[in-house]
């Protein structure tokens, strides 16, 4: 077989690039339509007559319920195939976001905005996709695989920050989400590419280790533990920054514009930053790339909020941590599959990401809430900084060899 076709089940033959072309555009459209949402939280509070926190509160539940649900989509994706979650996911993802368009209380918002798209975002994710790809590709690739579509995610928020933008502000919030919505549909006949995938990868035989066996095996292993206690800020960082950047920009009196062609050019330099991330994953050490990452964020940080606030410095700001900003991804799944192998990647994965959606979870609800009781985002500045010297710390002592169970003589 030649290694520019990969076998994916069932007789299902695809050339490598379409396997990564599909994963990436699934990806760009998960990534990229919720990276809009940030968007929204101005004009619809503002319509609605609600806080910032009922907004925030919905998108805190995005990233939680998403971080909840992602273990389960993992283990069903490891039992039954990614194909048949990425169409579910996508389904849930496209009516959340259909009836974000006409929600007008807090508690359908909190439903559409925060249930159905986090349980949909569990299927159509980084997890599921990445996993896909890594049982596919062999070991020796799998890091700049994984760049490739970490890559595409952020090209997705790249494209679809501006086109929010551009629909918001020429037909309304509720017309712009209903062209996010349809546009989310295009997730599902993509799903195709990964008919059949099971769990044997290209990189040896398949394990015959049980779920069960799998998960007491991780939670033994103090890497594994680690690597979970670091993604947690990851999330924290990402989430506040993408829900909370352009209305900190608006409050500075800037032109909400700025705020979009923030996060625009975030997801633009994280096709930079992500492939990197990818191919120096394969070169070197994973867990020293990760604690430098995480330090260099703090240290962005201190400067943007230590200097006056122009466009020219929120511009570097974005530039700068788009570098950085899924980054982790790669190097963090990598380090999962190098370690416990591919067999139950989805759900390892998936595990370590509730970790990152926590963080989420109280980086944009307590974004919303200490700006609603102190009228300020200082202390979750000071927070975020605190963490990514946290988080660079705790990656350091992580054993990234492979077990002794996926070695040659034990296969």
């Amino acid at each position: 077989m030649s290694e520019k076709t990969i076998v994916t089940g069932r007789g299902w033959q695809l050339p490598l690039f379409v396997i990564l072309l599909c994963g990436s555009l699934i990806v760009a459209l998960s990534f990229g339509v919720r990276s809009a949402f940030g968007l929204f939280m101005v004009p619809i509070s503002g319509e609605l007559g609600w806080g910032r926190e009922v907004f925030a509160l919905s998108i805190a539940l995005q990233n939680l319920l998403w971080g909840v649900g992602q273990p389960f989509a993992g283990a069903l994706a490891d039992r039954y195939g990614p194909m048949r979650v990425i169409l579910g996911g996508a389904m849930l993802y496209a009516a959340g976001v259909f009836i974000m368009s006409v929600s007008t209380t807090p508690l359908l918002f909190h439903l559409s905005t925060g249930i159905l798209i986090g349980f949909g975002l569990s299927g159509t994710g980084f997890s599921i996709v990445l996993a896909a790809v890594g049982k596919v590709v062999a070991p020796e690739k799998r890091s700049w695989a994984l760049g490739i579509v970490t890559a595409a995610g952020s090209f997705g928020q790249f494209a679809m920050v501006p086109l929010g933008q551009s629909f918001l502000s020429a037909y309304g919030w509720q017309t712009a989400v209903l062209i996010l919505g349809f546009t989310s549909l295009a997730m599902l006949p993509l799903a195709a590419a990964f008919r059949g995938v099971g769990e044997r990868g290209l990189g040896g035989p398949a394990s015959t280790q049980s779920l069960g066996e799998a998960l007491r095996e991780a939670s033994r292993h103090k890497g594994f533990l680690l690597l979970t206690a670091g993604f947690f800020v990851c999330g924290f960082h990402v989430a506040f920054i993408a829900a909370h950047l352009p209305s900190f920009v608006i409050d500075r009196g800037l032109d909400p514009r700025i705020g979009a062609w923030a996060l625009g050019l975030v997801g633009l330099f994280n096709i930079i930053g992500s492939y990197s991330a990818g191919v120096l994953g394969g070169k070197y050490s994973k867990k020293y790339l990760l604690s430098t990452l995480y330090v260099l964020r703090s240290a962005i940080i201190v400067l943007f909020i230590s200097f006056p606030m122009t466009e020219m410095t929120v511009l570097m700001f974005a530039a700068a941590m788009g570098l950085l900003w899924l980054s982790t991804v790669p190097l963090t799944s990598g380090i999962v599959a190098q370690v416990f192998g591919p067999k139950y990647m989805s759900m390892l994965t998936g595990i370590v990401f509730f970790s990152h959606q926590i963080g989420s979870f109280l980086g944009v609800w307590g974004g919303g809430y200490l700006y609603d009781t102190t009228g300020s985002y200082n202390v979750v500045w000071y927070c975020s900084i605190a963490l990514g010297i946290f988080a660079g710390i705790v990656h350091w002592p992580i054993d990234e060899r492979p077990l002794a169970r996926l070695s040659p003589a034990k296969a």
